[in-house]
């Protein structure tokens, strides 16, 4: 299974809640009701709609029942997305290092047609080498052990398949430049990821620019953000913003196009792939 693929569960489940929202309001029906139709909590049904758990199919075809939809095929469809939702994805079996709330971007990230990020304090882990990530697992998690950092680190390494996957999506990153001046490791460890950097960056779906400090204040002044994009029509675009315990998605129109701006005017301020390679180049000098 590729990740591709197991990304595709995510998409699939967060498809059904919305379609199951929409039902379920478009007959007036509370939460609290629906809940009660099939012997669950208010909260479930808002975790359900919202795509956060696997679902039943016997729930589904309840809930498909209270909200009159009696159409056989419309029924069989909706009922197909559960089996589709339910794959487990290859994340799952490193379930032992892996945050719960980490697990549903990891699958949207796997199924996104397009990633767009900025990031401020480390380089993005998509483009992460293996001794950077080590020492930036090794840093943020002090107390761990070997065997521990070393899962995480392969789980990253897992993740970056999908930049190179058959149906790759467009990653346009923009790092600010303390995340390029911070070390992490010794100066090989960072030399190796500036000369990363320069490869990954001429893949024909990657994009990559530095906001250098020269240019100042800047559009990224809230910090870390990435906003992905789904070949789904039916899937709007999504804003994940990482916290140190949790993470938060935006989808309303109008919080995804005030981040949309921002990333626009990062686009815009920063210099362009080939002055960025150069820039990097520069900095490589400097190590």
């Amino acid at each position: 299974m590729t990740a591709t693929e197991s990304g595709g569960s995510v998409v699939r489940r967060i498809l059904l809640g919305s379609q199951l929202r929409r039902l379920r309001e478009s007959r007036g029906i509370t939460r609290e009701a629906a809940g009660y139709s099939i012997r669950a909590s208010e909260s479930k049904i808002s975790r359900m709609e919202l795509g956060r758990v696997s679902f039943k199919a016997r729930d589904i075809e309840d809930l498909l029942t209270l909200y009159g939809v009696t159409d056989e095929a419309e029924r069989t469809a909706l009922l197909a997305l559960v089996r589709e939702a339910n794959v487990v994805g290859w994340w799952h079996s490193y379930g032992d290092v892996l945050p719960g709330w980490f697990q549903t971007y990891i699958g949207l990230e796997g199924a996104a047609s397009a990633i767009r990020i900025y990031e401020v304090q480390f380089v993005h882990g998509l483009l992460q080498t293996e001794a950077y990530a080590h020492a930036v697992v090794a840093r943020g998690m002090p107390g761990a052990s070997d065997a521990e950092v070393d899962r995480r680190v392969a789980l990253r390494a897992e993740r970056q398949k999908v930049l190179v996957a058959e149906r790759a999506p467009h990653f346009h990153a923009v790092l600010d430049e303390a995340a390029l001046r911070r070390p992490y490791g010794d100066r090989a460890v960072m030399r190796e990821q500036l000369k990363h950097l320069i490869e990954v960056s001429e893949q024909p779906n990657v994009t990559l620019q530095v906001m250098p400090f020269s240019f100042g204040g800047h559009a990224g002044e809230s910090g870390a953000f990435t906003m992905l994009r789904f070949p789904e029509s039916d899937l709007s675009d999504l804003v994940y913003l990482e916290q140190m315990t949790s993470s938060l998605y935006l989808d309303k129109p109008e919080d995804v196009a005030q981040y949309e701006r921002a990333l626009d005017r990062l686009h815009a301020d920063s210099p362009g792939p080939a002055e960025t390679r150069d820039l990097l180049r520069g900095l490589l000098q400097l190590i």
